[in-house]
């Protein structure tokens, strides 16, 4: 076994695990001692691990030290490997339904989504101002410019104003002012022609920097990537979105490679957390939560192979969602991981989320491969009954108090609200998977980039992201084979607990945005503890390519956001969508605005947020 390894699991076979409320399995809090690491000691580091024999070594007992050996690489297995996490056409019974043709354009998808959203009780700009903490929503913005209260062309010029008023945010990578201003100029027209597209026209969406959108390179937030794989056009989600008239206001910020939760990018600038600009907007999908939650577009795209869509999406109090492997199409999304990473949706509400996903699912396979599209019918949610939430107590509950106390009373308010019945079971080897998962996800990345990697001086990488490409090359052959093996009987777990249960919930971060160090901006950090915490009910739903999405439910004692994490079966998006939104009604008097906010539907001027100039400084570009 060698020197530092200790005694690998030996696993019983899955049909013999007990998943009821009683179990006796072992539940296992990630394992992790290792001190936050920044600045200077982040290049000794990564100087250490690359060093020919001396790095390996290193590599070695932190793996050991991860619990990976033990429970992944070396351990006794006995399900065959399960290599993609894809579902079969089933038969998903859902309540309250709109099913869709399946020749449907984007655009006509849109408007039947829209019309499955519940009434109006307002004009959007009638007397008074709105909500102190609402978001303005992208039927909102389409009525407004259906009235003439205002345009897109003159939303775009707010827009841009803001983000040129707000560079220490670091929104976006890239921005270009004169596309957004012709696309908006293009819905403009077609709105005083009476010839709108759909209920998107003329609505910003920003794009994570993962996804290929004209006239844009796509950078997956490095320095490098855009000029050694040109943008040849629109990804296929974005492709959708354009055709229904929405104006793409460009690439949103990201962890660099995704090879991270922070959003920290020593490159393009670490994207600060609207809430307090003192703390992270977490990762990877860091600019597509922040604008959308300072209310720069009410949708965003980003792209989940880990979490990396609905933790920032928690952590910035927005929507986060993420449907079934296969709904959407990956053709245009950085290749980084094939199995677990697909694109998501980050919006102001549930209502916007439905929208883009109207939009964007993909209808070009044959309905034998995957069940015809069902749109919720949000406005009838009293009538979803009989909603039954699976609940494992030992791993809800391993999370931050305020985290713990805010997600009980928000299903508590469920329960009250709907009668829905909250399920006590167990499920199984939850750390074994975070750490199979980071195997699967890790090797895939390096396989992708490696033709790129071969032929890069690796002083292009930023020094976080060099020690994560260090640590993901060092998997085996057998550490990604027994990862597969254990997605297997993950797989199989979460089927037999669906056969009790509608949903999983389960808090969405164990911890809350943290602060962002001073130290870190250039550098990047090693926080593999908050790391761990952000991404501990994150990866089934990328490891089993189930559907899952979070709403915010509260704050915590600093007014920092917090999500509930709904998992569905898949195919089942319609009754997620159903549960989130009648999450969001309940809580929805209790939203709390945050500190920088921008009001694109209103006419004054928009003037730049609260934001130091040394952070200015020190912080990279918007």
């Amino acid at each position: 076994m060698g020197l530092f390894s200790s005694p690998p699991k030996v696993y019983k076979p899955a049909a013999d695990v007990d998943l009821g409320p009683g179990s006796d399995e072992l539940y296992i809090s990630p394992n992790v001692k290792a001190p936050r690491v920044a600045g200077l000691l982040v290049k000794i580091f990564v100087w250490i691990l690359e060093m020919p024999i001396v790095g390996q070594i290193v590599l070695y007992i932190l793996k050991k030290d991860n619990l990976i050996n033990k429970l992944v690489s070396d351990a006794d297995i006995p399900e065959p490997p399960l290599f993609t996490a894809t579902h079969g056409w089933e038969d998903v019974p859902e309540q309250s339904v709109r099913l869709t043709k399946p020749d449907l354009s984007a655009a006509e998808r849109v408007q039947e989504a829209a019309g499955c959203l519940p009434p109006r009780l307002e004009a959007t700009l009638a007397a008074g101002d709105a909500p102190p903490a609402r978001r303005w929503t992208a039927r909102d913005f389409s009525d407004a410019y259906r009235s003439g209260e205002t345009t897109p062309a003159e939303v775009a010029e707010r827009f841009l104003a803001a983000v040129e008023a707000s560079p220490g945010m670091a929104f976006f990578i890239s921005c270009d002012p004169a596309d957004v201003a012709r696309q908006a100029a293009e819905s403009t027209e077609r709105y005083r022609k009476g010839a709108a597209l759909s209920a998107l026209d003329g609505v910003l969406v920003a794009v994570k920097d993962e996804v290929d959108c004209a006239p844009y390179a796509t950078t997956g937030g490095t320095r490098w990537l855009g000029g050694a794989r040109p943008c040849a056009g629109d990804a296929a989600c974005v492709a959708q979105l354009r055709a229904c008239g929405a104006v793409l206001a460009g690439k949103a910020n990201m962890h660099e490679l995704g090879a991270g939760t922070s959003g920290i990018n020593p490159h393009h600038g670490s994207t600060r957390n609207p809430y307090n600009t003192s703390k992270i907007a977490g990762g990877s999908s860091s600019g597509s939560a922040a604008v959308v939650c300072a209310g720069l577009c009410p949708i965003a795209i980003g792209v989940d192979g880990g979490g990396s869509v609905r933790m920032p999406a928690a952590l910035c109090g927005v929507v986060g969602f993420k449907p079934t492997a296969g709904r959407l199409s990956n053709a245009g999304v950085l290749p980084l991981n094939w199995t677990v990473g697909m694109p998501g949706i980050l919006a102001a509400t549930v209502e916007d989320a439905l929208i883009a996903y109207s939009a964007i699912v993909d209808q070009s396979q044959p309905s034998y491969l995957r069940p015809e599209l069902n749109l919720p019918q949000l406005g009838s949610t009293l009538s979803i009954r009989n909603i039954k939430l699976a609940k494992y107590a030992k791993w809800f509950n391993d999370s931050a108090e305020d985290i713990r106390s805010c997600c009980d009373k928000a299903l508590q308010t469920l329960q009250a609200h709907y009668g829905w019945q909250t399920v006590d079971v167990t499920i199984p080897e939850i750390e074994e998977m975070r750490l199979a998962h980071y195997v699967t996800i890790g090797s895939e990345c390096t396989t992708s980039l490696a033709k790129y990697l071969d032929k890069l001086n690796r002083s292009e990488i930023g020094w976080d992201a060099r020690v994560a490409l260090s640590v993901y090359g060092s998997f085996s052959s057998r550490a990604y084979l027994n990862s597969q093996r254990l997605r297997n009987r993950q797989m199989y777990f979460h089927k037999q607990i669906f056969k009790t249960a509608d949903v999983i919930v389960s808090p969405m971060t164990g911890v809350t945005a943290y602060t962002l160090q001073d130290d870190a901006l250039k550098t990047g950090e090693l926080d593999y503890i908050n790391g761990a915490a952000l991404v501990r009910y994150s990866i089934a739903g990328n490891f089993l390519g189930l559907p899952a999405i979070t709403v915010n439910v509260g704050y915590d004692a600093a007014g920092l956001p917090i999500g509930l994490q709904f998992i569905g079966r898949p195919w089942s998006e319609a009754t997620l969508l159903h549960i989130a939104f009648a999450m969001q009604e309940a809580c929805a008097k209790g939203y709390k605005k945050p500190a920088v906010a921008y009001d694109l539907l209103r006419k004054e001027e928009v003037h730049a947020s609260a934001f130091s100039s040394s952070q200015k400084e020190t912080d990279g570009k918007g």
